[in-house]
């Protein structure tokens, strides 16, 4: 994906069980400052979202775009806010073949700057980093 088309958030997902991308792996995206605007995508083969989809409805403002994005970027302290990704890993691995059945990060984005979250993910344990 060229930056240019790229959304200001990005994640990758890979299953360490494997060695090999998570692929259909259910995510949601959210500003705690906009706690009703959820943006929702899937994991793609190679365990990224391609592009994330607002199932509200709500004004066109809020599609995940550069420009959607920095709307809400803005309603934060000095051009920041907290965002949060949601890993929906029990539906991936199956309730009970995993101990944590939801994954949740809180970040802080900075207006301006791309911030991509890998996630390296296993039914017992899982690590991320703030990738490039």
């Amino acid at each position: 994906m060229s930056t240019a088309t790229r959304p200001p958030i990005t994640c990758h997902v890979l299953d360490t069980t494997t060695g090999r991308p998570a692929a259909n792996l259910e995510v949601k995206l959210s500003c705690c400052d906009f706690p009703d605007i959820i943006f929702e995508g899937t994991t793609n083969t190679d365990g990224r979202i391609a592009s994330w989809g607002n199932k509200q409805g709500t004004a066109g403002e809020y599609v995940v775009s550069k420009g959607g994005f920095r709307k809400l970027m803005l309603a934060g302290p000095i051009g920041s806010s907290l965002w949060k990704l949601q890993f929906n890993t029990g539906a991936h691995y199956g309730i009970g073949n995993t101990f944590f059945p939801i994954v949740e990060l809180s970040f802080l984005v900075v207006r301006d700057e791309h911030f991509h979250v890998p996630l390296l993910l296993g039914p017992y344990s899982f690590t991320t980093y703030r990738g490039s």
